[in-house]
């Protein structure tokens, strides 16, 4: 059976798009305004889901089912896989006591909690993002910053906060790749146009990390060392994504912003003198030994993220299958063309959540551990995990049946009518599309080919749209229902997902109106600059 998308099916394309965007409106109201536990809201927007694809996009029950399925079982088999590598290494440092030895020498480095949050949320948050992605940054610097002694709430939402800068090149910058691929623009093009954009917000970040945790005075202060974070991670950032590589900014803006901060750390004193290096009671072997967990799971994550290494492991331990009836003939789209449906695939040994797994195993040696301690740490791990695993599932099968119903489509539309202005606001194609998914990777693969459709129609750049949804999507990965039921599985607010959501969401805005009015210059300076003659 094959079935073809709607993409107008009340005849309206005004009201269409209003029905389809009213599971999303749904979260906003049931996490701002009703304060309702994730899970909670998550299992309605699915179930709203389903019926919009079934009585108004007359998707077969079956089809849109499986479709939720297909989506519960990638948040399962992928994203949870991550969360139980990140949870385990990091319970089993809390159990041998390493964590509060690191968390010493976190304190020794600087006393300064502005500057801790910069310098884990923001540069080693960033450094692991371009090596990792896929909600495992956020996992293990919040839960960091926990046990540096940040409530919890603050240390999920300042990390999901900073994780703005790097996601666009994450991963080795796989979305920069599909968005290639989708869209049939040169990888560098595409890594210029964001690599032009971003570099404003990650100069800018630190202050604003630093603001949004002790206000505007106390930010005044150290303007110097967040002016050298920010400066140091956009300059490389800027450089690698325009003269060299899609794959290298997060991984070298992240390691020279690590350097930058600890050299500074080490010849200056900041707020009168409570930053210092002195005053820790381990020698240091000691201490790199505490920090062999992450040492080993950092080395691990770079290799599992060469896309040699990847595939070889691909071959060796990977699972992959059609659900029976959703397959790539299952749906067409509106055009005709059929529907891109991948198969299910679990890559239990390239996905990194192996390598973080690995990485706690290997250190049990050097951190003390014994088969008891990581028994238990597997066990404290897994039920942790219980509640967000069913929140995860949600938000993926409601992004799998939004996805292959039409309505994802039809909100693009939507946006795409606006002529003109559509530059302005195709970074907003892109915040929606992880809103949906949680990844900037996925939102390209849904939304690039229209983005370059709409910009050949109305005469711009296409590398400036398409960048645009590559830029606008990390500002929506703060407010991800996914990513936020990573960062409060994190930091033990399973349950409190509307009060980390509530924290984020005025700062994706925020971000997201600093990206379409970047773009809007793209797309029309070179127009301005040639009507004044310069």
């Amino acid at each position: 059976m094959t079935w073809t998308q709607l993409t107008n099916p009340l005849h309206y394309p005004g009201l269409s798009a209003l029905v389809a965007t009213s599971p999303i409106a749904f979260i906003f109201w049931a996490l701002i305004i009703r304060k309702m536990k994730g899970y909670t809201v998550s299992l309605l927007t699915v179930l709203a889901g389903l019926l919009i694809a079934i009585f108004v996009y007359g998707m077969p029950v079956k089809l849109a089912t499986l479709s939720v399925v297909d989506g519960a079982l990638y948040g399962l088999f992928t994203i949870c896989w991550i969360i139980l590598g990140v949870l385990f290494l990091y319970n089993m440092t809390v159990i041998t006591g390493e964590f509060e030895i690191m968390r010493k020498f976190m304190a020794s480095v600087t006393t300064d909690r502005r500057l801790q949050a910069v310098l884990i949320a923001f540069a080693f948050g960033s450094f692991l993002e371009g090596a990792a992605g896929f909600g495992a940054p956020v996992a293990i610097t919040a839960s960091m910053l926990v046990g540096l002694g940040f409530e919890p709430l603050y240390a999920a939402g300042l990390c999901l906060i900073a994780n703005t800068a790097p996601v666009a090149f994450g991963s080795i910058g796989i979305p920069i790749t599909v968005a290639s691929q989708v869209s049939g623009l040169p990888e560098m093009a595409i890594s210029k146009m964001v690599g032009q954009t971003l570099p404003v917000i990650s100069l800018i970040l630190p202050f604003y990390l630093v603001y949004i945790t002790a206000g505007w005075k106390r930010t005044r202060e150290i303007w110097p060392v967040l002016l050298m974070a920010g400066g140091s991670f956009a300059i490389v950032q800027f450089v690698t994504s325009n003269y060299i590589s899609p794959m290298l900014p997060d991984v070298l803006s992240g390691l020279v912003c690590i350097i930058c901060l600890i050299l500074f750390f080490r010849r200056k004193t900041v707020d009168g003198g409570r930053t210092t290096m002195g005053g820790l009671a381990y020698s240091h072997s000691r201490i790199l030994r505490a920090w062999s967990p992450f040492i080993i799971m950092t080395a691990l994550v770079i290799l599992w993220g060469i896309p040699a290494i990847k595939d070889e492991l691909n071959v060796l331990g990977q699972f992959k299958a059609f659900l029976p009836g959703l397959d790539a003939h299952a749906i067409r789209q509106a055009d005709g063309h059929p529907l891109v449906i991948k198969p299910f695939t679990f890559s239990w040994l390239s996905n990194v959540g192996t390598a973080i797994f690995l990485a706690a195993l290997f250190s049990m040696p050097l951190i003390g551990a014994n088969g008891r301690m990581a028994i238990q740490a597997l066990a404290l791990t897994l039920r942790q995990l219980k509640i967000p695993a069913l929140t995860i599932a949600s938000v993926m099968g409601f992004a799998y049946v939004v996805n292959n119903s039409g309505m994802s489509i039809t909100m693009a539309l939507a946006l795409a009518t606006t002529g003109s202005l559509f530059p302005f606001f195709s970074p907003i194609l892109g915040w929606l599309g992880v809103f949906l998914t949680g990844s900037d990777t996925s939102s390209n693969a849904l939304f690039s080919k229209l983005q370059y459709s709409s910009a050949m129609s109305i005469g711009v750049n296409p590398a400036v749209t398409v960048g645009a949804n590559v830029a606008g999507g990390v500002t929506g990965k703060m407010i991800s229902p996914q990513s936020v039921a990573v960062g409060a599985t994190a930091v033990g607010l399973v349950g409190r997902e509307s009060d980390l959501f509530r924290f984020t969401v005025k700062h994706s805005f925020i971000m997201l109106a600093i990206v379409c009015i970047l773009t809007t210059l793209q797309a029309y300076a070179a127009h301005f600059l040639h009507i004044f003659g310069l």
